[in-house]
């Protein structure tokens, strides 16, 4: 929004990544005296929450994501730059991106994080993680051809390996993928197969830590193990993974052999901190001053899963999307205020609890010294996240999908989408390390 004539022109704040900060500070920012640039190298946002879902079948990516721009259309101060950045000229106040220059008056990094490998990156091409669309399709083909192959294996030990499903990590997102595959082979494929029984299928969920759901209560912890085992999920505790390949992963002690393993284990926070040049944590998170802002630059703000951000008890601040939404909001206040010659306080976090769900009607939440498990758990985190969901649409799919999966065990999103077995090399679009997965899988 240009001015015109004599009026003054207004502040430009640029922000970086429409992910759940970044979008609700956009949001924020819609009926502020301020021209807002949102800048993302996708058109989309996504709710990364759900993104298991569609890895396990049970979603369509279009359900949990919906365009930037049809979500920021009546915000006529805002506008959308699809662009990847490739760094931050704090000197000249712009950000650096494959489309040119952006000038800012203040910057908002909202740029996530990835799944990180805890320094053996050659990892990733045997053990995807989840954090985007296409590593959830890509998990979700992994999974549904290993059914696949294993109908048509002769080798008896071949076969185990295509129906062992290894998850690494005890934390929400691998525990709920262990129950989510379980259910997939126990339920949705059981009667779909001829030469082998889904419900043979194996599935291992890691984690190198004493117990799982590491931030939950131990009860709810202990629950968690205990709903697993009921669903027929092997959980090994303590162990950390060595060594991750095309034919399984290394334990301490021990080989166990697959030709499916997902990462669910860490995170490592977007390149932020490169780009402004500035002291990060051992995974790259940018350390903020109490409100947010970079030091030394306080026109510069960090939040999400790239920022090391201190809670009230002297803990970093969990990387959840409660946290980066309440980041957001407390931005574009503090900008407000600033606007009027006020200062803010610092950024308090109001935890809203924690909640997961290990599999149908199973679940546990924990809100402040609440405690649920069982169905009224389940039933509550599936209201959080269709609430979460933005639009109608998404919120009416959504709903509807599982309603009809909790009725039916139905999985209607079965698709094998990108390379498939058997296909000549000159078709395949598969190279390298990937190919290699092909070729030995």
């Amino acid at each position: 929004m240009a001015a015109s004539g004599n009026e003054p022109r207004l502040p430009r704040v640029v922000i970086v990544g429409a992910g759940f900060g970044g979008l609700e500070a956009a949001k924020a920012l819609s009926r502020a005296p301020f021209q807002v640039t949102v800048i993302d190298r996708r058109n989309y946002h996504l709710f990364q929450p759900l993104l298991y879902q569609v890895a396990t079948a049970a979603l369509s990516p279009a359900d949990i994501a919906a365009p930037i721009r049809s979500i920021l259309r009546k915000a006529r101060n805002c506008k959308v730059l699809l662009a990847s950045v490739t760094g931050v000229d704090l000197e000249n106040r712009s950000v650096v991106t494959d489309r040119g220059e952006v000038a800012y008056e203040y910057l908002i990094l909202a740029t996530g994080a990835r799944h990180a490998y805890f320094g053996h990156d050659e990892w990733e091409p045997f053990a995807p993680g989840l954090k985007k669309i296409e590593d959830a399709t890509e998990v979700r083909r992994r999974i549904l051809i290993s059914f696949e192959r294993a109908e048509t294996e002769s080798d008896p030990a071949e076969r185990s390996r295509l129906l062992t499903f290894i998850i690494v990590g005890g934390g929400p997102t691998g525990v709920e993928m262990a129950g989510a595959i379980a259910e997939l082979a126990k339920y949705a494929l059981a009667s779909d197969f001829r030469n082998i029984d889904p419900r043979d299928a194996r599935i291992v969920l890691v984690e190198a830590g004493p117990r799982l759901l590491p931030t939950f209560d131990p009860k709810l912890s202990e629950y968690a193990r205990n709903a697993l085992h009921a669903l027929g999920v092997q959980v090994i505790l303590g162990e950390p993974v060595t060594e991750a390949s095309a034919t399984g992963v290394r334990l301490d002690g021990k080989i166990i052999e697959s030709r499916t393993v997902i990462w669910a284990a860490g995170v490592r926070a977007s390149p932020a901190g490169k780009w402004l040049d500035v002291e990060t944590d051992q995974v790259g998170r940018v350390r903020v001053g109490p409100d947010l802002s970079v030091p030394g630059h306080p026109d510069v703000f960090v939040l999400g899963d790239a920022a090391l951000a201190i809670h009230e008890d002297g803990r970093p601040l969990p990387g959840v999307a409660t946290v980066a939404q309440q980041q957001g909001k407390y931005i574009v206040k503090l900008l407000m205020r600033r606007a009027r010659g006020k200062e803010a306080g610092p950024f308090r976090y109001r935890d809203p609890g924690s909640m997961a769900t290990i599999g149908r009607s199973r679940a546990v939440a924990e809100i402040g010294r609440l405690k649920f498990t069982g169905f009224p758990a389940w039933v509550l985190w599936s209201l959080v996240h269709i609430y979460g969901l933005i639009g109608f649409r998404n919120r009416a799919g959504v709903a509807l999908s599982w309603f009809w999966s909790y009725l039916t065990f139905e999985r209607g999103m079965r698709l094998i989408t990108g390379p498939t077995p058997g296909l000549p090399e000159t078709q395949s679009p598969l190279k390298g390390a990937d190919r290699r997965i092909l070729d030995a899988a």
